[in-house]
């Protein structure tokens, strides 16, 4: 198998690779009042200094309105969003009950059906991850609920629907019952920002560290083909497990300390611990919806909202998580959905 490692300086894969020590030597600068990272970060992973993530960084008090299902005749100077205000419910929401697709156009006369439920006000810096916490209810049913699709990036004012009968919880209450997942990342990961505002371009050296209320902007170009991000043997294939549980990626089994490369250009969405299982991983979007993933990392070698290109060296491998062996763990998403990472990589 060819994994095609960079060579050279900015985080590539050196020719003859050992313990990179990139994150003791020169450690990156990070914006005024980021608190400096505990490393190791999490069993056996150290990482680079880096802000909290959104969701840890931006509380949400559970402000929802109960919105009863009605109807509503459009006056003349109505706008879909004033009509929102008026009625509580979400403009997405009422658009979507009554057929309406951009740029939204309605008419004097028109009877709009009201949809009813629980309305939550977005505010500026809150990540879908929070505000599933604050109402205790799973953020892929929010995601689900709202049709949200990429780029997953919420807006301030923005009401969106809380489904079922979730209720507030307190503080420890959210704490015991949170558990991240890599769709929740993916869907509920970026800050809140104002209704014009634009997320943030990516950046080029993990020196430059994005604060936890900037939204990063996806890439846009195709990842094209896909390189392995490791060379070693996969002992671990997707798909359903011996014992019945499933398995979203591969598992690659590797030597210590092996540099792991990003299998394509794209923009880092995640590096950190809090996935269980999976010990040190760094998620990467790419073009096209696609998404990557790479756990049991030891020693995490990029930040958030950093571009990265093919090959580029973003993490060293290692045994943290539930891994039993040294390995890497990979993922290859489309959209929400995850694929079998050996239908889009070289064979072997």
């Amino acid at each position: 198998m060819a994994a095609a490692l960079m060579t050279g300086a900015s985080g590539c894969i050196p020719s003859n690779p050992g313990r990179v020590a990139q994150a003791q030597e020169s450690p990156p600068t990070v914006a005024p009042g980021t608190p400096p990272a505990t490393e190791p970060q999490g069993e056996g992973v150290t990482a680079l200094p880096s802000p909290p993530p959104a969701w840890e960084a931006k509380r949400v008090e559970p402000n929802a309105r109960s919105v009863a299902a009605s109807s509503y005749v459009v006056r003349p100077g109505d706008t879909l969003r004033g009509i929102a205000n008026t009625t509580g419910a979400g403009s997405e929401a009422i658009a979507r009950a009554n057929n309406l697709s951009p740029p939204f156009l309605i008419r004097a006369g028109q009877r709009l059906t009201i949809p009813g439920g629980r309305y939550h006000m977005v505010g500026r810096g809150e990540t879908g991850i929070a505000i599933a916490r604050a109402y205790g209810v799973d953020w892929s049913r929010i995601a689900t609920a709202n049709a949200l699709s990429e780029p997953f990036i919420l807006r301030a004012g923005q009401r969106i629907l809380i489904p079922g009968d979730a209720t507030p919880r307190s503080a420890a209450e959210r704490a015991a019952a949170f558990q991240l997942d890599i769709d929740d990342i993916l869907t509920g990961g970026e800050p809140a920002i104002e209704p014009n505002a634009r997320p943030a371009p990516a950046v080029t050296s993990p020196r430059r560290v994005l604060p936890s209320t900037a939204a990063v902007a996806p890439p846009s170009s195709n990842p094209g083909t896909l390189i392995w991000p490791v060379d070693g043997r996969v002992f671990k294939r997707f798909g359903a497990g011996d014992s019945g549980e499933r398995n979203n990626g591969i598992k690659i089994a590797v030597p210590l300390d092996t540099p792991i490369a990003a299998a394509a250009a794209g923009t880092v969405a995640y590096v950190g611990t809090g996935v269980p299982g999976l010990g040190g991983v760094v998620i990467i979007r790419h073009g096209s919806g696609l998404t990557t993933v790479y756990g049991h990392a030891s020693q995490l070698l990029v930040q958030r909202g950093q571009a990265v290109k093919k090959g580029q060296k973003i993490a060293l491998s290692g045994d943290t998580g539930y891994a039993e062996r040294p390995a890497v763990h990979f993922e290859i998403r489309s959209g929400r959905t995850p694929i079998d990472p050996l239908s889009r990589l070289p064979r072997q």
